[in-house]
């Protein structure tokens, strides 16, 4: 008696740990070893959905935050654009209205440097400021290194040039002085008629350029008053012109 209890003991738990599913209609049994060997595969596939979407996730945020920066950079370049304008507001003196720029720019970009080259019929005229009054031309001077060729050329491709591109387009200078050295051209025009150009540069004490070389965003925000500024030129040159009749 006691060993067929037993037996009947076995028969009610072995029932009891015996797990039932229906599969395509039809009641099929499950033991213990699939059902384990179905959940660690569910539980793979739920870890492998939630690397997927902390992945999605990273990037999203990722995109959030470069997007609130580039806003930041409009934002600094429409301040700066705004402060500019209200600086040379008015002026009619164009020494005056050359050197308010070239404070104004010289503020914002620690180290650089400004001048201007501005077309006067066939030729250029060279406009340098150093404490309120045009500078003196000196030989060893970048801006001795332009051509009226190089000149003309910078102001026909009406963009902004980069060292490199000047030497492509004709600039004749000492490679190892001007290897410290950091440059563009940004063109200066109105209703497609060039005014000139500006030339920002920015000189390095250390062997490593990069150190200080002119940054996209420093270019970009000077570039961005050129509009404004190009029509504050024509203005100051008309109002010469008609003086001198």
């Amino acid at each position: 008696m006691r060993i067929a209890k037993k037996s009947n003991d076995s028969t009610h738990h072995a029932i009891r740990n015996t797990t039932y599913e229906t599969i395509k209609g039809e009641r099929v049994i499950v033991g213990d070893q699939q059902r384990h060997k179905r959940l660690r595969l569910l539980i793979r596939k739920l870890n492998k959905d939630r690397k997927r979407q902390a992945q999605r996730t990273d990037i999203l945020c990722n995109d959030i935050i470069a997007a609130q920066r580039e806003f930041i950079k409009r934002l600094r370049t429409i301040s700066s654009t705004a402060n500019f304008y209200e600086s040379i507001i008015g002026m009619t003196d164009l020494n005056n209205l050359l050197h308010t720029t070239v404070k104004l720019i010289e503020a914002e970009n620690a180290g650089a440097n400004v001048s201007f080259f501005l077309r006067r019929a066939d030729s250029f005229e060279l406009r340098m400021f150093d404490g309120g009054r045009p500078m003196a031309f000196e030989e060893q001077q970048l801006e001795s290194c332009f051509s009226p060729e190089l000149m003309d050329n910078i102001c026909k491709s009406n963009k902004v040039c980069s060292l490199d591109d000047m030497f492509e387009m004709g600039l004749q200078g000492n490679l190892v002085e001007l290897k410290g050295i950091s440059a563009v051209t940004i063109p200066l025009g109105l209703f497609g008629s060039s005014l000139g150009f500006m030339l920002v540069c920015r000189s390095s004490d250390s062997s490593d350029k990069s150190e200080n070389k002119l940054t996209p965003t420093e270019i970009g925000n000077i570039s961005a008053v050129t509009l404004g500024l190009s029509a504050a030129i024509a203005s100051c040159q008309a109002l010469s012109h008609a003086a001198d009749r």
